[in-house]
């Protein structure tokens, strides 16, 4: 079975965690362990990339150390094209639609393209959206990001997403952001689209994915928390919880 497909399937039946793991901020065998004790909460695919430092060897390593630990989904959470891994069971085949430069609305995935094809990897277009404040993402990705306040702007971008053909939109506060996309924003977007939503980025408890999921994100994603938490089973662990329930 496909990974979108897989994805969608479990999405008629319950909503979904996803934990995301940055191979710059540790080895290989440190971010398998982390794999696998998220398969073991509850997480229901693991994804892979961060915003700097990503080569293809650490992209390689990490993948295969993680795909020795768990049966759920690899994806990649590409940075660039330079850095794809044919070990992954997807990729997320993104443009950065809030982004200032044709670099990364399109001339990365036109680079990546063919690479992908001939690797065999299943590829998920998704339109990814850049909320306030953005952090590093932001930055690197050279987005204009969405003010809080601007909710027709966000749910703009989403439709426009769905009416490009993606399967897939996600909205970003970026990594470590002091607080995630509101309510209010997911609100509007999930009742104007007809594509599954993902909310990432600032949810670091329970409460935070309680709300994302509340107010209508049909995938959480959560990753600082996974690096930085010494109990994965009180930190992680209580926010799968939330998610599922």
């Amino acid at each position: 079975m496909k990974v979108l497909e897989h994805i969608l399937r479990k999405l008629d039946e319950e909503k979904l965690h996803m934990t995301l793991v940055d191979p710059d901020k540790q080895d290989a065998e440190k971010a398998g362990e982390l794999a696998g004790k998220a398969e073991e909460l509850g997480t229901d695919a693991i994804m892979v990339g961060g915003s700097t430092g990503i080569t293809q060897k650490k992209m390689d390593d990490t993948i295969l150390a993680m795909k020795e630990r768990v049966k759920i989904p690899v994806i990649i959470f590409p940075t660039s094209a330079s850095a794809i891994s044919a070990y992954a069971d997807a990729i997320y085949f993104m443009s950065l639609l809030n982004s200032k430069s044709p670099v990364f609305l399109v001339r990365q995935q036109m680079i990546a393209a063919p690479y992908i094809k001939k690797m065999g990897i299943e590829p998920i277009p998704m339109g990814y959206i850049v909320i306030e404040p953005g952090m590093k993402v932001g930055e690197i990705g050279m987005a204009e990001p969405v003010p809080r306040d601007k909710i027709d702007m966000a749910v703009g971008y989403s439709l426009a997403a769905e009416f490009f053909g993606m399967k897939l939109v996600y909205l970003e506060a970026g990594s470590g952001a002091p607080e995630p996309v509101s309510g209010t924003m997911i609100s509007a977007v999930k009742s104007e689209i007809s594509i599954p939503l993902i909310v990432g980025g600032g949810i670091r408890n329970a409460d935070a994915a309680e709300n994302a999921i509340r107010a209508g994100a049909d995938i959480v994603v959560t990753g600082t928390i996974v690096e930085e938490s010494e109990d994965l089973e009180k930190s992680l662990g209580k926010i799968i919880e939330a998610v599922k329930s």
